[in-house]
């Protein structure tokens, strides 16, 4: 196996890892929802610590589930995904083309 199909294959069992360590460890077990967003918690802490506090203002679109509002995360990392996908990709193609102008030239 080649050095880049070790690395690559490294890098994918430490992804495997990261995502599968909660899971099996059993992190957050204690809690009613074990792994909700930092925004929630955030929340939650606040008004436990400040009942009287009001928000300054409110969302523009609540979803009208969290189905729909997981949803829609999903396709924003997509997005975003797909945006560094083609960023990096344009930008090895170039450094690939100006290695070989500078081979040929």
């Amino acid at each position: 196996m080649k050095r880049f199909g070790r690395v690559n294959l490294l890098l994918l069992l430490a992804v495997v890892a990261l995502a599968v360590a909660p899971l099996v460890l059993g992190l957050g077990g204690s809690a009613e929802e074990p792994f909700t967003g930092a925004d929630a918690q955030a929340e939650e802490r606040i008004v436990a610590d400040h009942p009287d506090y009001e928000p300054w203002f409110s969302s523009i679109y609540e979803p009208p589930s969290g189905e729909i509002e997981s949803g829609l995360f999903a396709l924003q990392a997509a997005v975003g995904a797909g945006f560094l996908g083609y960023y990096f990709g344009v930008a090895r193609t170039r450094q690939r083309l100006r290695d070989a102008d500078a081979a040929n030239g």
